[in-house]
C-alpha cells in the first residue's frame, strides 16, 4: 500500500518537479523520481551560450555538389508514362470514349480511383470510387444496375455529388475497375 502511494505521487511529481530539484525530495522519493524523469525534454537541456563557440556556416543558393543530392531526391510530381502497345502490369492508360456524360479522373500515379474500404472486423465492406465528374447520378445508375443483374439481388449505394464519391455496399472492386477500363477511363 505504501509502495502503490509513492508510486503514484512520483509518477504525478514527475510532471510538477524539476530535475534541478530532485534532491530536496526525501531520500525514499528521490530513487524513484529520478528513474522517472524525462531527460530528454527541452526544458532541462543546457541553454544555448556563446555564438562564437559554434561554426560559422556559409549559406550557398547553388553549389556545384548540389546535382550529387538533387538525382537522389524524388521528384515533384510523378511522370508522364511511357506511351506502349501494351503494359506487362496491365495498365492501361486513359482514353474516355466520346459522347460519355461523367468521366472518372484518374490519381496523380495514374491508377484508377477504385477503393475497398472496410470495418467492423472486415465484416462491412464498401467500394468506393472517387473522382467521379459529370453526371455522377448515371455512372452509379449503370454501376447499380450491372451488379444487381450479376448478383441477382439488390444492393445499397450512396452517392456525394458534392465530392464526387460514389459508395456502394460490398466487395465490387474487380468488377467497376472492369467497367471503367471497358469505358476507356
Amino acid at each position: 500500500m505504501a509502495l502503490r502511494m509513492v508510486c503514484s505521487k512520483t509518477l504525478s511529481l514527475n510532471r510538477i518537479v524539476s530535475p534541478n530539484s530532485i534532491n530536496t525530495l526525501p531520500k525514499h522519493v528521490q530513487n524513484v523520481t529520478a528513474a522517472t524523469v524525462r531527460w530528454s525534454s527541452f526544458r532541462s537541456s543546457e541553454p544555448v551560450g556563446d555564438m562564437a563557440q559554434y561554426p560559422e556556416v556559409e549559406v550557398v543558393r547553388n553549389p556545384p555538389e548540389w546535382k550529387f543530392v538533387e538525382r537522389l531526391l524524388a521528384p515533384r510530381t510523378v511522370p508522364k508514362p511511357v506511351a506502349k502497345e501494351v503494359y506487362p502490369s496491365g495498365w492501361k492508360p486513359a482514353n474516355p470514349q466520346p459522347g460519355l456524360k461523367y468521366v472518372v479522373l484518374r490519381t496523380k500515379n495514374h491508377m484508377l480511383p477504385v477503393y475497398l474500404r472496410r470495418s467492423f472486423r472486415g465484416q462491412r465492406r464498401i467500394t468506393a470510387i472517387r473522382h467521379v465528374e459529370g453526371d455522377i447520378w448515371q455512372l452509379e445508375a449503370e454501376l447499380r444496375y450491372l451488379i444487381e443483374k450479376q448478383q441477382n439481388r439488390p444492393i445499397i449505394s450512396r452517392v456525394n455529388e458534392m465530392s464526387g464519391l460514389i459508395e456502394l455496399k460490398g466487395d465490387h472492386v474487380a468488377f467497376v475497375e472492369k467497367f471503367l477500363l471497358e469505358k476507356g477511363m
